[in-house]
């Protein structure tokens, strides 16, 4: 077979612009590895840049997605001197970011899939050996599970040991039921942390408790000063580490909630605000107070994802897959559809066949 099945977007004004093509299997360059594709993951980054609603400049008719999880087929010919670890039929994570194995990512979205490079929503991609991180044989994680710590595990990982580690018996505090708050939930649970969880539904933190039982959930349209009731969970210290996902709507009451010295990492920009209201919060002032620290974060470097893999596998992690699609156009646009809508809790993804 010489064909496959790919995706793009040669426009962006809805899901609906997705097309499907028939385009040729890529041959590895030398240093590259031919990937068999068996599962993608899905992030709101992904809906954002199919509507053309992401704030950076996107690859022409991309091929979308940059989560993906699949097996080796083929090498290039310098693959095993430089990377002699790698082999045909292992299974592999490729890298959020082409070309960042350390430090700050080089440009803020050039090298990345799905955004300035082409992306992981076809049957069978290349990539430089140096992009992507092998599994460890054993494994106990599906494919979709393994696809999902591509952004979001990593993301998370950041933001718990990207700067100031996470330290048993601290608290951790996700903002909502999505995937990186999910991912963090359980690499927070795993690290021995108290977790407390936010939602405005009460039926995803009913399933949040069933699935995987944080410590505390606390529902802010029930309980809209919901930093006071997570600094009272932590008996009046407040929390060591929130996982920031609303952004202007949300962190005044985050740096409300953060114990002194603490760190919010702020991943996401989702939640509504009120401008007129957000204009009289003075956000440095509030964090000077706390000294706290603010931490943007852009996912992360290709050393982080292998730390994650390694610590997941060991550690018999599983993650929670909301729903998985078929890679069929209509069933990856209804894949985009259920990610929009929000009423997931965990990820959707998309399984290659």
């Amino acid at each position: 077979m010489s064909q496959q099945t790919v995706f793009r977007f040669p426009t962006r004004t809805s899901f609906s612009d997705l097309t499907t093509n028939k385009e040729k299997i890529p041959t590895p360059a030398s240093h590259e590895v031919l990937i068999k594709v068996r599962a993608v993951s899905l992030n709101s980054r992904d809906c954002q840049i199919a509507t053309s609603a992401y704030p950076f400049p996107i690859k022409d008719n991309v091929i979308p997605g940059s989560d993906a999880a699949g097996d080796i087929v083929a090498l290039g010919d310098a693959v095993r001197e430089f990377f002699p670890d790698l082999a045909e039929g292992d299974r592999v994570l490729t890298c959020f970011d082409q070309n960042r194995d350390y430090g700050p990512a080089k440009d803020v979205v050039a090298f990345q899939n799905g955004g300035g490079r082409d992306g992981v929503m076809a049957q069978y991609i290349v990539r430089a050996a140096s992009a992507v991180v092998k599994v460890p044989r054993g494994a106990v994680q599906s494919y979709s599970e393994l696809a999902s710590l591509v952004c979001t595990g990593v993301t998370a990982w950041n933001a718990l040991y990207g700067n100031v580690k996470l330290v048993p018996g601290q608290a951790v505090l996700v903002q909502g039921t999505g995937g990186t708050s999910m991912t963090a939930l359980v690499l927070a649970k795993a690290a021995g942390a108290t977790t407390i969880v936010t939602s405005s539904s009460e039926t995803k933190l009913a399933a949040v408790r069933e699935k995987v039982a944080p410590d505390h959930c606390i529902n802010y349209r029930t309980t809209p000063d919901w930093a006071s009731e997570a600094v009272r969970l932590t008996g009046g210290k407040g929390v060591d580490h929130i996982i920031e996902i609303g952004g202007l709507g949300t962190i005044e009451q985050s740096i409300a909630a953060v114990a002194r010295g603490g760190v919010i990492s702020i991943i996401g920009y989702l939640a509504e605000y009120d401008a007129a209201k957000v204009a009289d919060v003075n956000i440095p002032l509030l964090a000077l107070g706390k000294e706290a620290v603010l931490r943007g974060i852009q996912i992360g470097p290709r050393w982080m994802l292998e730390e994650l893999v390694t610590f997941v596998v060991r550690r018999g992690l599983r993650f929670q897959v909301d729903r998985e699609f078929a890679f069929e156009r209509e069933s990856i646009v209804d894949a985009y559809n259920a990610l929009a809508e929000g009423k997931h809790v965990g990820k959707i993804c998309v399984v290659v066949e």
